[in-house]
């Protein structure tokens, strides 16, 4: 599906990127190809973590139903493909510290995400990972071409 997407860059700023369909999913780059290239990423974390909760993912508007939204104003529209996920959400349980759970909290409203998506997103997002031999590796983000394996010395 293609959804509108707004390009926003202010002086002293890196390139911003918004979605009137989704409040809250915004992603930026320092340059303006590299936020181009995080919008579907951006968006197709949120629309995961939305279908994880139950949330109705909305139809994508038209340009003219947006001719009034204020968020458009010194912005450049843009269309962003992206593709529901096709594998099947599964509800699992966390057990966790009351404090984390409100740090994750805090750290996905700022992020302007769910805490699923959240959660997600950090659990997959390219961490060095110590194998039970004792050396790492880096898991592959599958969402980003941008994750390297870690060199270890052996």
């Amino acid at each position: 599906m293609d959804y509108i997407a707004y390009l926003h860059k202010e002086s002293k700023s890196d390139f911003g990127v918004s979605f009137p369909d989704f409040p809250g999913c915004i992603t930026a780059g320092k340059s303006l190809d590299e936020a181009r290239r995080k919008a579907p990423e951006a968006l197709a974390f949120h629309i995961a973590g939305m279908m994880e909760d139950g949330e109705k993912i909305p139809k994508p508007s038209k340009l003219d139903d947006l001719a009034g939204d204020p968020n458009r104003q010194n912005a450049v529209a843009f269309l962003v493909t992206t593709d529901f996920p096709k594998s099947k959400t599964v509800r699992v349980n966390v057990t966790a510290r009351e404090n984390q759970i409100e740090l994750i909290d805090r750290l996905a409203r700022q992020a302007g995400m769910t805490r699923s998506a959240y959660m997600v997103q950090s659990a997959t997002s390219g961490v060095v990972h110590k194998k039970r031999d004792g050396s790492r590796r880096r898991l592959i983000n599958v969402f980003s071409k941008q994750a390297k394996p870690s060199r270890t010395k052996g």
